[in-house]
């Protein structure tokens, strides 16, 4: 029932024009009838294609398998068999003019998207551990780039993926392949490899489908075909471009033998520097110890010595000065105190008379008759009394 009612709905459909790369071509003998798969370049996709040997013979009489049509057909809906088909009444092979305006045309528009851009590229480590190669089964690309890749560092190691290069079913099989190659972990650089070829042989490196796959891809891609006009769009959107894939492996490993070259001149240049600092340096050592602070370090300290000794000298004046001159002025003193001393006085033969309550008497009416006095002498005192009443 559900087939039934698809085809009424195909059979209502009109005449459209489809263009497609063609996979098979079927011619049997004797009959009118030209069986063809049509395949849509960009997809994993076909369609078989009935058509009449003349239509054939006169739109595109020496058609070959991979090459580009466009056929002006009406769809058709088989329903026992659940498929769908094309039935032709036109075919033209599209020629290299065409497709060079269609790359031209699909170049503007991916660079327009910017896959083209600059600041999108990667580069590639300086030494890969692992190199995904993806190319022809035992083809010279493939031995190419393992061979000067392994001379150049011996140890690189590859995962090869063969595929087709060209033809209907290259570009599934490229685009599956970077798939695989871009989910391995251990893959630091991918390889996309091809010789020489014509246009037409190099259309799939030019595929709108390969060339989006290899912008999404996370490892960086190298496009290494062999070609000298033309390029390729793959060209444009890998990462690296190598113009054959010798050059893609002097590009990928670097050369063990020019490294050790270069690490044996950087070695060199480093012990000559390390040299030229150490005898600077000891130069230097020799030009500060043969200074006298350094080569003589006693004389400073003679020097300090002297001046130490100089300043006690002086310090030990200035003290016996000083001490001098107060022990003088001392004695000043003490012979001014003892001309003012009341025991002096008393010395030279004066009295000093007091009262019983201690008063110095001063005058004689100070005391009265019968007054007990104290009268102190220089060798001690003497008591004495009034006898007779003061005039």
């Amino acid at each position: 029932m559900v087939s039934q009612k698809v085809g009424a709905w195909v059979a209502k459909l009109g005449w459209v024009w489809v263009d497609g790369q063609v996979a098979q071509i079927s011619r049997r003998p004797g009959a009118s009838t030209v069986f063809l798969t049509l395949r849509d370049p960009s997809a994993d996709l076909s369609l078989t294609v009935t058509t009449n040997r003349d239509v054939l013979d006169i739109g595109a009489p020496n058609l070959e398998e991979g090459a580009r049509v466009v056929l002006h057909a009406k769809p058709e809906f088989y329903a026992a068999r659940g498929t769908l088909s094309l039935r032709a009444d036109e075919i033209r092979q599209v020629g290299l003019g065409e497709l060079l305006a269609r790359l031209e045309r699909l170049k503007k528009q991916l660079a327009a998207e910017g896959l083209f851009a600059r600041e999108r590229k990667r580069r590639p480590p300086f030494l890969p551990s692992r190199i995904g190669l993806m190319t022809g089964r035992s083809s010279a690309a493939e031995r190419d780039v393992l061979t000067n890749a392994r001379r150049r560092w011996p140890a690189v190691e590859f995962r090869v993926i063969n595929v087709a290069v060209q033809g209907p079913t290259a570009v599934p099989q490229m685009i599956d392949a970077l798939k695989v190659l871009d989910g391995d972990e251990t893959i630091d650089v991918i390889i996309i490899a091809r010789g020489g070829g014509s246009v037409e042989d190099l259309l799939p490196f030019s595929d709108e489908a390969l060339c989006r796959a290899v912008a999404d891809c996370r490892t960086p891609v190298v496009s290494a075909i062999g070609h000298e006009t033309d390029i390729p769009l793959l060209d444009y959107v890998a990462d690296v471009r190598a113009s054959t894939p010798t050059d893609a492996a002097k590009r990928i490993v670097p050369d063990l033998a020019e490294e050790l070259r270069l690490i044996g001149l950087a070695r060199q240049r480093l012990g000559r520097a390390v040299t030229g600092l150490l005898d600077r340096e000891q130069h230097r050592l020799d030009s500060i110890r043969s200074r006298p602070v350094l080569a003589r370090p006693h004389v400073m300290i003679d020097q300090r010595a002297t001046e130490v000794g100089a300043l006690r000298d002086r310090a030990s004046r200035t003290l016996d000065h000083k001490l001098t001159a107060a022990a003088g002025d001392l004695r000043h003193t003490l012979a001014r105190l003892r001309a003012l001393s009341p025991a002096a006085t008393l010395e030279r033969g004066y009295a000093i008379v007091q009262r019983a309550d201690g008063h110095v008497v001063r005058a004689p009416s100070d005391v009265a008759k019968g007054d007990d006095l104290r009268v102190r002498l220089a060798a001690g005192d003497l008591s004495a009394q009034v006898t007779d009443s003061p005039g």
